[in-house]
C-alpha cells in the first residue's frame, strides 16, 4: 500500500487572516477615538474648573451690527468668536459678529455631542451654551458661551 498523502494544516493561515481583519477594523476606530480625546483635551487646556450654572440657550440680544442675509455656517464657529442670537431660546439662530457688549464669546466647541452640561465642567466660566443637534451624530456639537 502506498503511504497516505500528508494532511495540509490551514489553521495557521485562518488565524492570521482573522487577526489581520480584526486589526484592520480596530485600528481606524481606535485612531478616531484617540483623535477625539486629543481634540477635547486640547480644547480644555486653558480652562480653569469652577462650578457654575448655565442656561441652555442665550436669549435674543439687540445688536448694532448689520444683520446678514443668512446665519454664519456652524462649522465656522470657533473659540474666540463672538455671536448673537437672532432667533429664540427654543430655536436659536447664531450669527458671528465683532466682539463687543451684548455678545456671547465662544469659549469652547465640543464636537460630536449634544450634552450641554459638559460646559459646566469643561468651561465653567461659560454663562450659556448652544447645542447643535444634527441628524448625523458625528456633526453634533455644543458651544460654551460667555456673555460679554
Amino acid at each position: 500500500m502506498p503511504p497516505a498523502a500528508p494532511v495540509k494544516k490551514t489553521g495557521g493561515r485562518v488565524a492570521l487572516i482573522v487577526t489581520l481583519v480584526v486589526l484592520l477594523v480596530l485600528c481606524p476606530c481606535l485612531g478616531l477615538a484617540g483623535w477625539a480625546v486629543w481634540k477635547i483635551a486640547d480644547a480644555s487646556d486653558d480652562v480653569t474648573p469652577r462650578p457654575s450654572s448655565a442656561p441652555v440657550f442665550p436669549p435674543a440680544l439687540p445688536s448694532d451690527a448689520p444683520p446678514s442675509a443668512a446665519p454664519t455656517p456652524a462649522r465656522e464657529f470657533a473659540r474666540g468668536d463672538c455671536v448673537v442670537n437672532e432667533g429664540t431660546e427654543e430655536n436659536a439662530e447664531l450669527r458671528k459678529v465683532p466682539c463687543g457688549p451684548d455678545t456671547y464669546q465662544v469659549l469652547l466647541r465640543i464636537p460630536a455631542t449634544t450634552d450641554g452640561d459638559r460646559c459646566e465642567t469643561l468651561a465653567p466660566q461659560a454663562t450659556a451654551n448652544y447645542v447643535h443637534d444634527n441628524s448625523v451624530d458625528l456633526f453634533d456639537y455644543v458651544l460654551c458661551l460667555k456673555k460679554r
